[in-house]
C-alpha cells in the first residue's frame, strides 16, 4: 500500500505545470482529457518528483469554494516537504525560477531546511540531509 496522489488546487493547469517541472524539477507524468461529475471539460493533471510514487493531482479549481481554498489548503502551515539529495543545487535553481523562500536555510537535527512557497501561496519545507 502506498499513497498515490494528493490533490493541490491551483488557478490554472498551465502555469502549475511551468511551476512544479521548471521551478522544482517534477516530471508531468500525466495531463489528460477528462470530465467533471456533471459532465464538464477539465484535465487529469499529475507531477511527480523524478523516480517517485506518490505526485500531486493539480486540480483547477471549480467555484468559489475551491477558489477560496487555492493556496491556502493547509491553513498557513508548512503542509508539503519536498526532501532532495542536494539541498545548495536544488535552492539555487529554485532561486533561479523565481521561488520565494520564506525563511532562511537552517540546520535542524533531521536536515537542512527552508519554507518556500508554491505558485499559489502554499508553505512548504525543503528538506536536504544534515551537513557532513
Amino acid at each position: 500500500m502506498h499513497m498515490d496522489l494528493v490533490t493541490l488546487v491551483v488557478d490554472d493547469y498551465d502555469s502549475a505545470i511551468a511551476f512544479f517541472t521548471e521551478a522544482l524539477g517534477f516530471e508531468l507524468t500525466e495531463d489528460s482529457p477528462s470530465l467533471t461529475n456533471d459532465g464538464r471539460e477539465k484535465r487529469w493533471v499529475v507531477v511527480r518528483p523524478p523516480g517517485a510514487v506518490t505526485g500531486l493531482l493539480l486540480a483547477r479549481a471549480d467555484g468559489e469554494r475551491q477558489s477560496a481554498a487555492v493556496g491556502g489548503q493547509t491553513g498557513g502551515r508548512v503542509g508539503f516537504f519536498l526532501r532532495v539529495d542536494d539541498f545548495a543545487a536544488s535552492h539555487a535553481r529554485m532561486e533561479r525560477h523565481g521561488v520565494r523562500f520564506v525563511t532562511e536555510p537552517r540546520d535542524e537535527p533531521y536536515g537542512r531546511v527552508a519554507v518556500f512557497l508554491d505558485l499559489a501561496g502554499n508553505r512548504w519545507d525543503l528538506l536536504g540531509p544534515p551537513p557532513a
